[in-house]
């Protein structure tokens, strides 16, 4: 199986991907559109995204570049902290961290479309060789986009390049490892899911 082609998205080079998408109906276009701007405010307000979709997601909070928590609109070069279930990165206090590399957004009468790339970083702050606080390493990407065609909603996340992060301690080493070999086996697509799902439970 190919990982799909989807503008703005990087292509899939090396490592693993996933594809994945939830779609919700809707009577007609309006109506879509009106939920669509419910969908805009959840899908922006990062650091909710776990009250939105329950307890089974990871836990996310939204940072300025000087690692400050902040309660507004995400923008290029932002971070997000990622509270994954299980052991944590050691360096970074048991989080991952990952930079927000660019936002697009696209809109037309019955066509709209939003699309956040994040790639894994080091820690907001921190000097600029200070290791990768991720589990997979600086070439992978996550890619959360929100998509109004006609009378359907569809939230997706897809990953790319996904590859274990080595340039780490080797504690973080064997973490990196386990964490990615399970993202890579479907344990962070089920993640993922809770999170396209839940920003469609309205």
């Amino acid at each position: 199986m190919k990982a799909k082609e989807i503008p703005g998205v990087p292509q899939q080079k090396k490592g693993s991907f996933h594809d994945t998408e939830s779609q919700k109906y809707f009577e007609n276009s309006s109506a879509a559109a009106q939920q669509f701007e419910i969908l805009k405010k959840r899908f922006l307000n990062i650091s909710q995204w776990k009250e939105y979709c329950g307890g089974n997601l990871a836990d996310f909070k939204l940072y300025d570049s000087y690692g400050y928590f902040i309660e507004r609109d995400p923008q290029i070069g932002d971070f997000i902290k990622i509270d994954i279930p299980g052991p944590g990165d050691t360096e970074a206090k048991g989080y991952d961290w990952v930079k927000i590399i660019s936002i697009f957004s696209e809109k037309n009468d019955n066509y709209e479309r939003i699309l956040i790339s994040c790639s894994p970083s080091i820690v907001p702050g921190e000097p600029k060789d200070y290791h990768i606080a991720h589990f997979y390493s600086a070439e992978a990407t996550s890619n959360f986009m929100i998509l109004r065609q006609d009378n359907c909603i569809t939230t997706a996340v897809y990953g790319r390049n996904e590859s274990p992060n080595f340039k780490t301690t080797s504690v973080n080493i064997t973490r990196n490892i386990f964490i990615a070999i399970g993202g890579m086996m479907g344990a962070s697509k089920i993640q993922w899911k809770s999170l396209t799902d839940g920003l469609l439970d309205f």
